[in-house]
């Protein structure tokens, strides 16, 4: 045999394992891939740039829809489904692999961490997969802050004060994903009772429930009122951009991975694999870094190209070490709570915040006259404005928990949910009228 077809044979031969072992992306990609994606257009316009850039016969559709409906579409159209899911909240991705409705994957990415805070950047079982680390806490303009002669908030208790009337806003958990991690981490941070209660306190101080995320940064950011709740990365990105804003996390907050998962039943499976690989490549994670975006990380050399100040929970491991997230417990109670805030807060947000005006103004009046009738009533006042009418065990009974579901303007929402609800109405009514009643007796009181 002649030397140069040997050694052709032998080189080929070689080559055999090295494709057999080849990720699967490295196949011809689809012209074509859909994304469905909770993120704004800031966020996942540089890396479909990037993307398209590096892969140039691959067009990526994006699909903006908040987390809640993200899912919702993903269950409905499982005979054609879009080919990925990006979003924060990882209870989400919880949901979306309880219902089989994610494929398996294992990315050749190296260099990621196996664990942002208590949680695992991965999913265990290899169905969705960290590109990003996220935390929660409290955005605030520091011009609005001075004009308003309004301290500096560090902790969720510091929302309560009364000098924070009219200055808050959130965006409702049922419209948006990371605003539900960010009730359930207090709810697990602080329990059940007195996570609730230290919702209702807070949101007394409400100016507005914005029915979309970015209502909260952008109302912040233009001075509408002063203060959000949010995901670390609004605070921070508005900040980097040139807004005069802060953002601090609470020692109540937790750190998860966001993630990004292929969807079962994809039709350009490979063009999906890439853009995972892609994200967790040291080009895609590095664009976190873009003012724009501001992200953190989960590849940790990339903190090396971070500007000073930039909050690294590789390294600062105090970021959400107070929270060991749930996720079952997330999962299990996902919809229960996003309904029980809707009627305890954003439908009653005007009763709510009347009685919490009063009771304010009890309080102080009560240190005043140092009267015990007008303290016993005040103590009840207070009682009526933080107590919801769920239970603990309750919200994780799935005899309950399971009545509720995702509400569409299709779908008539089912008897038992629709009871619920009425009672929980009811009962907010009742409770925040009393509550301001008793609140205005106890001021009057000597």
């Amino acid at each position: 045999m002649p030397r140069n077809t040997r050694r052709q044979i032998l080189a080929a031969a070689a080559l055999v394992p090295l494709l057999a072992a080849a990720p699967a992306f490295a196949q011809t990609l689809e012209e074509k891939l859909v994304i469905v994606t909770s993120f704004s257009r800031d966020v996942t316009g540089p890396f479909v740039e990037a993307f398209q850039k590096k892969h140039p016969g691959t067009k990526v559709e994006i699909q903006s829809r908040s987390t809640t409906a993200g899912v919702s579409f993903i269950r409905e159209t499982r005979s054609n489904p879009p080919d990925m899911f990006w979003a924060s909240a990882p209870d989400a991705f919880e949901v979306l692999k309880k219902g089989n409705l994610l494929q398996k994957y294992t990315p050749a990415a190296t260099g990621i961490a196996q664990r942002v805070g208590p949680s695992p950047v991965n999913d265990p079982e290899g169905f969705y997969f960290g590109f990003a680390a996220s935390g929660y806490g409290i955005m605030y303009n520091t011009r609005y802050m001075r004009a308003n002669n309004l301290p500096v908030p560090k902790e969720w208790d510091d929302l309560k004060k009364p000098a924070y009337f009219g200055h808050v806003g959130i965006s409702a958990p049922s419209r948006s994903g990371t605003t539900h991690l960010t009730v359930e981490t207090i709810l697990q941070g602080e329990g059940w009772n007195k996570g609730w209660a230290t919702m209702l306190e807070i949101a007394g101080n409400f100016a507005s429930v914005s029915d979309r995320s970015f209502g909260v940064p952008d109302a912040v950011n233009s001075g509408q009122y002063g203060v959000g709740i949010v995901i670390d990365f609004f605070g921070l990105s508005a900040k980097a951009s040139g807004f005069p804003v802060e953002f601090v996390y609470p020692t109540i907050t937790t750190m998860v991975p966001a993630n990004i998962g292929i969807v079962a039943g994809s039709r350009n499976a490979n063009a999906a694999r890439a853009f995972v690989e892609f994200l967790l490549s040291e080009e895609g994670q590095t664009i976190l870094l873009d003012p724009k975006i501001q992200r953190l990380p989960v590849r940790t050399a990339i903190y090396d190209k971070a500007p000073a100040g930039y909050p690294n929970p590789f390294k600062d491991t105090s970021l959400g070490s107070r929270v060991t997230f749930d996720n079952d417990a997330s999962e299990t109670r996902y919809e229960l709570l996003n309904s029980l805030f809707d009627r305890m807060i954003t439908f009653r947000l005007k009763e709510l915040t009347e009685a919490w005006k009063a009771i304010h103004a009890a309080t102080a009046a009560v240190e005043r006259s140092k009267s015990a009738e007008g303290g016993r009533l005040l103590a009840e006042a207070r009682r009526l404005a933080t107590t919801v009418p769920v239970t603990e065990a309750q919200a994780k009974d799935p005899q309950i928990a399971g009545a509720f579901q995702e509400k569409k303007p299709d779908r008539p929402v089912a008897a038992r949910q629709a009871e619920f609800e009425e009672q929980w109405d009811a009962f907010a009514r009742r409770n925040y009228a009393e509550a301001k009643t008793l609140a205005e007796r106890a001021a009057a009181a000597r």
